[in-house]
C-alpha cells in the first residue's frame, strides 16, 4: 500500500466519518443542535474538498496507484452513504432518494469490480454526468445538513431537497450509462 499525501487524505476522509456522525448525536448539552448542523456541514464540505483534492494532488504529482483508485471511491461512497442515512434519520431526506442513490453506489461499484475482472474497466471509467451528479449530491448533502436559512426568501430546505432530486435522476442516468458502456461485456462474458 503506497503511502503519500494524496491516499492518506483518502484516509483522513474515511477516518471523518465516526467524527462527522458524531457531532449529530452529541447532547444539547454539549454542542446546540443549531451548532451541530454547521459543524456537521463543515465537515461533511471538508471530505468534499479532500475528495477532489487528493485525486489533483494524486495526478499532478503522479503518485496514482492501484490502491487508491480502489480506495478513493470507496471513502466517497462511504461518507455519502451516511450522510444520507443520517439525513433521513433527521427527516431532512426522502428515504427514497437515499436508496436510489445507495443503490446506484452499489450497483456501480459491483459493475466496475466485474469489468475489471474481466479486462474491461475503461469502459465503465467516469463519465462527465457522473461528475456533475457527484456535484449536485455533494451541494445537496451540505445544504441538508447546514439546515437553515442564509438568504431571505430561499428555502434551504426544499433548495437542498430539490437538488438531493436532481441528484436522484442524475443518478439513474448516470447508472444507465454505465450499464450502456459495460452492456457488450455483460452479454459478451455471460456463458465464459
Amino acid at each position: 500500500m503506497p503511502l503519500n499525501l494524496p491516499t492518506i487524505l483518502t484516509w483522513i476522509r474515511i477516518l471523518m466519518i465516526p467524527l462527522f456522525l458524531g457531532v449529530f448525536y452529541l447532547p444539547e448539552t454539549w454542542l446546540r443542535l443549531e451548532w451541530q448542523n454547521v459543524v456537521g456541514a463543515a465537515l461533511f464540505a471538508l471530505a468534499a474538498i479532500t475528495d477532489w483534492f487528493d485525486g489533483w494532488l494524486a495526478r499532478k504529482w503522479n503518485q496514482t496507484s492501484a490502491f487508491g483508485a480502489f480506495l478513493d471511491p470507496v471513502a466517497d461512497k462511504l461518507m455519502v452513504a451516511a450522510a444520507l442515512i443520517l439525513l433521513v434519520q433527521l427527516d431532512r431526506a426522502d428515504a427514497w432518494l437515499a436508496s436510489i442513490i445507495i443503490g446506484r453506489e452499489i450497483t456501480i461499484s459491483a459493475l466496475r469490480e466485474w469489468m475489471a475482472q474481466v479486462g474491461a474497466v475503461r469502459s465503465v471509467a467516469v463519465s462527465f454526468v457522473g461528475k456533475v451528479k457527484t456535484a449536485v449530491q455533494m451541494v445537496a448533502i451540505i445544504v441538508l445538513l447546514f439546515h437553515r436559512n442564509i438568504v431571505p426568501g430561499i428555502d434551504m430546505q426544499r433548495l437542498g431537497s430539490v437538488c438531493l432530486l436532481v441528484a436522484a435522476l442524475l443518478t439513474l442516468w448516470s447508472m444507465g450509462y454505465y450499464v450502456r458502456m459495460a452492456w457488450p461485456e455483460l452479454i459478451g462474458k455471460q456463458d465464459k
